[in-house]
């Protein structure tokens, strides 16, 4: 048992009541500790996520109490990369909104960040469903709180509009949790693998129920088609920072799925057979087609990127839903690409804000700082987009890569494909839009002109499209990486061993099995 493994969510877990207690009004000593922390999270992640690369499973059990009776929280290979991802976002995240003011334009905003890093962290970490909703709430709660940060009526509906649909998941989730707990008596997802496993398939209905429900949950949190309509509103109007962190909160969705329907309900138990493709897949190519045209058209461009994490986020569940191991190896790149780029879009999206006064995709005189912003803009709708030579052109080459052979191959291909298509129109219509056609109009003499963005906001932007330059450079090792993680969440012996405590009793030698 490693007592670091619990440090990525004691620490903000501390530092929100700290700053809240102790800093309330020191806005610098707040931006001090809080990128402090998330600075310690970055070494503390890295070193948990080196840990695990050969295929280790760590474990902490709270109060020393073993599982499946204890809180476990487990880090494998999978849950450590997402922790690592998510504690680098932070830190871009943090220094834009520090840059640009954002932290200081309403109360509380360190706090609520740092409890919403708590809940994304416990999130991936937990080994036990019924914690894994605990951090689900932890998660609206903040999120909430951070999506309405320096008001409006605008952001106010978008908030409630928000929260209701995820009050809706978490009703879902808790009739979910009640009915695996009537069928199988325990709720930690490593003894659930073993109890579902022997359940008759006479007797799946309630099971059957229970897998249905976690699906339609997990896909609310991924935006997926038809479950998507509080995703382009509420990232739209939330403020710009708050947004790029959102970026990560849908990989919570999908990597729960990845989680719990490859050790809980694999494709491969017969109690749960056919649920993997029965709408998932389906879904996912039509929120692709969905996300795409609404790049097209969007007439601002929040609601422009909003769209475009819709596409991606389908993108994912596209190769998810095919449920192997190559497919989980592509989603899995493609979940670091997208997370990076759609973060990147929403800063951007603010750096024009800042420049011009709004994100109207109409023609309008030069932004200040609009050659920075153009160039940063066009690199990012270049990821997004899936064009060479960045991430994104390599993450939808393993997703169609994946589905090749398949009866599906088609489908997959036609519409990303096509899908690809329709969003490079998009982005290239808002980019000259934007940056292009606005040299054809000069400022009014009344016109009020803008400040040009702080350097700390274009640094924060830099930061993130040099992510995602590195992912593209190390795009061999990191598929290697995640070609590791797929192959050991199907075969989750190791995983399971851990958790139960219970080494070398969950399989046995081939030799043992022909006797």
């Amino acid at each position: 048992m490693t007592h670091w493994l619990i440090a990525p969510v004691v620490l903000p877990a501390l530092l929100a009541p700290f700053i809240v207690l102790a800093a309330r009004y020191h806005i610098g000593i707040q931006r001090a500790f809080s990128v402090a922390g998330v600075l310690a999270l970055i070494v503390i992640a890295a070193g948990l996520a080196w840990q695990a690369s050969d295929g280790s499973v760590a474990i902490y059990q709270l109060g020393d109490w073993a599982a499946p009776f204890g809180i476990i929280l487990v880090g494998d290979s999978l849950s450590t990369l997402m922790v690592l991802l998510t504690a680098v976002l932070a830190l871009c995240v943090l220094l834009y909104a520090i840059g640009s003011g954002w932290d200081d334009r309403g109360r509380h905003f360190h706090a609520l960040f740092q409890f919403q890093l708590m809940g994304i962290m416990g999130a991936f970490l937990t080994g036990d469903l019924f914690n894994l909703f605990v951090f689900f709430e932890v998660l609206l709660i903040a999120s909430y709180g951070l999506m309405i940060h320096a008001g409006g009526t605008a952001r106010l509906q978008a908030g409630v509009q928000y929260v209701l649909f995820n009050l809706i998941g978490s009703t879902l989730f808790l009739f979910a949790l009640g009915s695996i707990y009537a069928e199988t008596g325990t709720l930690n997802m490593a003894d659930l693998a073993a109890r579902v496993a022997l359940i008759d398939p006479a007797e799946t209905v309630g099971i059957r129920v229970a897998s249905v429900l976690l699906l339609l949950v997990f896909a609310i949190k991924a935006a997926v088609v038809p479950l998507h309509f509080w995703l382009p509103s509420s990232y739209a109007e939330a403020p710009a920072p708050v947004a790029a962190l959102f970026a990560i909160m849908t990989k919570v969705g999908a990597y729960a799925i990845i989680r719990v329907y490859t050790l809980v309900f694999p494709p491969e138990v017969e109690v749960t057979a056919g649920l993997h493709d029965l709408w998932l897949l389906p879904a996912a190519l039509v929120s692709l087609a969905i996300g795409m045209i609404g790049v097209l058209a969007a007439k601002k461009l929040d609601r422009l990127v909003a769209f475009s994490v819709i596409g991606s986020m389908a993108m994912i569940m596209v190769s998810i839903s095919l449920f192997t191991p190559t497919s989980i190896a592509a989603a899995l790149y493609y979940v670091v690409h997208s997370t990076l780029a759609g973060a990147a879009l929403f800063l951007i999206s603010d750096l024009v804000r800042t420049g011009r006064g709004n994100v109207d995709l109409t023609t309008q005189a030069p932004a200040a700082g609009a050659a920075l912003t153009a160039a940063l803009f066009f690199s990012g709708a270049i990821a997004m987009a899936g064009l060479p030579p960045l991430s994104g052109f390599l993450g939808k080459l393993l997703v169609l890569d994946a589905a090749y052979g398949t009866d599906k191959m088609v489908w997959v291909w036609v519409i990303v494909l096509s899908s690809s298509l329709i969003s490079i129109l998009g982005f290239a219509r808002a980019g000259s839009i934007l940056f292009w056609k606005s040299h054809s109009v000069e400022h009014g003499e009344d016109e009020l002109v803008m400040p040009r963005p702080a350097n700390l906001s274009y640094v924060a932007v830099g930061g993130l499209i040099g992510l995602l330059a590195l992912h593209t450079i190390f795009a061999g090792q990191v598929h290697g990486y995640t070609t590791r993680i797929a192959a050991n969440l199907f075969a989750p012996t190791a995983y399971m061993e851990a958790v139960l405590d219970t080494p070398g009793k969950l399989s046995k030698p081939k030799t043992e099995e022909a006797h």
